[in-house]
């Protein structure tokens, strides 16, 4: 299947907002800033009007997600966005070890939580690739490192365990393994291995593009990153690894195009 917008949008995947594409941008950036009339013009070839763009700059910077540098260019700002540029990365290059059959579990011991900080705890233990087992028991695979920061000082308890159950029925029951292969296939069936230049294809061409790279990445980043040993055969995730590599660099080839002819 080619890729463009009607086969993407039969996915359910739109065009993104001038906020999405310079959220998404900056999140590939190392270190995650642009100029101010880069991302206006990278705006323009995915079909956003320039004044659009310097609306979704202004409110984004009202909103503490970007930070305005000396001479005009736009950082990446605030902790949900780093985060995510985080998960991003780990998504893209995932720092797994070996496993010995181990499962890393948390369990929340506090009460009196007011339901907006039981909800902060539960997104940061999913988006560290938890699943809940019980009410207030998280575990996955101790394949990846330990959690740091703020889920370190939360008030849970970790331990390391070996549930008796069968560890390949387990890891199928606490994730939805084969709808997301399914959803994998669905997406490497809708978008082209190489991308190739985008500077030079009319409009539909890098918005197809970016749209695919997005919807492939947002995807990545809900891989559980299990032990290959418990994974279904066939499992997808480094070859949609690979496919959102080729479009992050189609993409990146454009942006540094259009910033050498400025």
């Amino acid at each position: 299947m080619g890729q463009d917008r009607n086969n993407l949008e039969e996915l359910g995947l739109r065009p993104l907002s001038a906020r999405s594409v310079v959220a998404s941008v900056l999140m590939a950036m190392h270190p995650p800033e642009l100029p101010a009339a880069l991302l206006v013009r990278l705006c323009d070839r995915f079909g956003i009007a320039p004044g659009t763009t310097r609306v979704a700059l202004s409110r984004m910077v009202a909103a503490a997600e970007l930070a305005q540098e000396d001479g005009g260019a736009y950082r990446l700002a605030g902790a949900p966005l780093l985060a995510r540029q985080r998960a991003q990365d780990e998504a893209r290059h995932p720092p797994v070890t070996p496993w010995a059959g181990d499962w890393r579990l948390a369990v929340v011991v506090s009460a009196g939580r007011v339901a907006a900080e039981r909800a902060e705890l539960r997104r940061a233990l999913a988006e560290t690739r938890f699943a809940e087992w019980r009410e207030g028991v998280w575990l996955r695979p101790a394949n990846l490192p330990a959690p740091d920061g703020a889920l370190a000082r939360e008030p849970l308890r970790w331990l390391l365990a070996r549930p008796g159950e069968d560890p390949v029925a387990l890891a199928a029951a606490l994730w939805d393994l084969e709808g997301w292969a399914r959803r994998a296939g669905e997406l490497l069936a809708a978008t082209e291995a190489e991308p190739g230049d985008l500077l030079d294809a009319g409009e539909d061409r890098p918005v197809a593009g970016f749209t695919a790279a997005a919807a492939l990445l947002r995807h990545l980043r809900t891989d559980p990153l299990l032990p290959a040993e418990l994974l279904p055969p066939g499992w997808p995730g480094d070859e949609l690894r690979t496919r959102y590599s080729a479009h992050a660099r189609s993409v990146q080839g454009l942006i540094r195009e259009l910033a050498a002819a400025n």
